[in-house]
C-alpha cells in the first residue's frame, strides 16, 4: 500500500495539518491530477490551485475500509472542475431551471 505524508505548512495556515487527496478533474474524459496535500476541511465550491491553474471542488469523498473490526480511512478524493467550466455549468443549470 502506497503511503504519502504531507508536511505541515508554515505559520500562514496556523500550523494546520494537511492531508493527501487523490485529485481527479471530472470533465470528460476524467483526468488524474495526482495526489496533492490540502487542509482537511475542504468543501464543495471552494477554489484550489494546482500547478498554476484554478479549479473548483465539485465533490469531496472520504472512503473507509474495515480492518480488524474498525473502520480506518483508506482514501480521500477531490473531484474538481476548471473554474471556467464550473461557472459555465452553473449558468447552464440556471437556464435549464428557468425554461
Amino acid at each position: 500500500m502506497l503511503q504519502i505524508f504531507c508536511r505541515k505548512k508554515d505559520k500562514e495556515r496556523g500550523g494546520q495539518k494537511n492531508f493527501p487527496y487523490k485529485v481527479i478533474e471530472i470533465t470528460p474524459p476524467p483526468k488524474s491530477l495526482g495526489i496533492r496535500c490540502f487542509p482537511p476541511n475542504l468543501q464543495c465550491g471552494e477554489s484550489v490551485t494546482i500547478e498554476g491553474r484554478g479549479y473548483t471542488i465539485s465533490a469531496v469523498t472520504h472512503r473507509y475500509q474495515l480492518r480488524r473490526g474498525k473502520y480506518e480511512p483508506s482514501e480521500q478524493r477531490l473531484d474538481v472542475l476548471s473554474t471556467g467550466r464550473y461557472i459555465l455549468n452553473l449558468y447552464l443549470e440556471n437556464l435549464l431551471q428557468q425554461s
